[in-house]
């Protein structure tokens, strides 16, 4: 059963694509909200203008409701004081390195920013008392999809920096939580996009190719799958790993739970913007594409409540009027 009672909530990441989501339902419940957020883009600010947009829109409606902390879980000092003073029943660590492409090309950082920054916020946490520690790790643990759907006890065999560090970050947080005595949850997402996001992931990138008349570019004939997960259901399962009885010290896929390939994408991004080209390109030499796909998302269900909403044609459908609404605003 979920907690009525209102709580104090610490969230880092917190004004992130999912992190600023996270209080809209956390704040709802009545919760007091606290986020610590780096204010850290690694997009350089010269790709598109239109984010500072997105930033404004992600924001809305949380002025004056959250009470935030400009810090990076790098800075172990102020991270511990700022959680001392928050006092927070629970605690949800979302900040970390955002983008896996990235974590490869900048591993020193990826490793500091994620993992470091795990142990730093399970380190502030151990003699609080804490109700649950949630940790938002990723799909990306279990590296190839060996059987699909993949459920919580496939093989964790990452094959990048971005699900290395979250794999290492999941056992920190089993071992503080045997040591220091307090519940968590770990959840693990699956290619989350909708409105405002800007860390260009495959959703955003099509469709802002079809907004601007550019082709969508396909390799290998655009079969790979992924469990695409629109934001709002993300969000909900984490407040329910966070606040449901039945989470304590488990592990939950937090996916839609159907298995899509990107030509499928490409296809119902066409459907809005029909004269969009959709080009097949080889796979570059030497490039891997993970064997990914749908997650069994049963045990979330059964525990949580979990049900998922949005159906990747209903996904696109909110993602794409927010867009329309967003390129409209800037033309003007």
């Amino acid at each position: 059963m979920v907690q009525n009672k209102q709580e104090t909530i610490f969230i880092t990441g917190g004004l992130g694509f999912v992190g600023a989501m996270l209080c809209r339902k956390f704040l709802e419940a009545g919760d007091r909200v606290v986020v610590y957020d780096a204010f850290r883009s690694y997009l350089s600010p010269l790709i598109d203008q239109n984010y500072s947009l997105y930033f404004k829109k992600r924001y809305e409606g949380l002025e004056n409701k959250v009470e935030v902390v400009h810090g990076d879980v790098r800075d172990y000092v102020l991270l511990n004081d700022s959680v001392r003073n928050a006092k927070p029943d629970r605690i949800i660590h979302a900040a970390a390195f955002p983008i896996a492409d990235l974590s490869d090309k900048y591993p020193h950082e990826a490793v500091a920013v994620t993992y470091n920054g795990a142990h730093n916020i399970l380190e502030a946490s151990k003699n609080l008392g804490l109700k649950r520690f949630v940790l938002i790790s990723s799909s990306m643990i279990y590296g190839d999809f060996k059987y699909k759907p993949c459920d919580e006890s496939h093989s964790t065999e990452p094959k990048g920096i971005y699900g290395s560090t979250k794999l290492g970050s999941e056992i920190l947080t089993k071992t503080y939580s045997r040591r220091y005595k307090f519940s968590y949850a770990i959840v693990r997402p699956s290619a989350i996009y909708g409105p405002t996001d800007c860390n260009r992931r495959v959703t955003q990138l099509f469709l802002e190719n079809a907004i601007k008349g550019e082709p969508i570019v396909l390799h290998g004939g655009g079969k790979s799958e992924l469990d695409f997960t629109f934001v709002d259901d993300a969000a909900q399962g984490i407040f329910l790993a966070t606040k449901e009885e039945k989470g304590a010290n488990e592990t939950f896929n937090i996916t839609y739970g159907q298995g899509r390939t990107l030509e499928e994408l490409a296809e119902i991004v066409k459907q809005h913007f029909p004269k969009t080209k959709i080009v097949y390109k080889e796979i570059p030499e030497g490039e891997q594409r993970p064997s990914r796909g749908a997650l069994d998302i049963s045990r979330a269900r059964n525990l949580l409540g979990y049900k998922p909403r949005y159906s990747l044609e209903e996904g696109i459908n909110r993602y794409v009027d927010f867009l329309k609404d967003i390129h409209s605003l800037n033309d003007s």
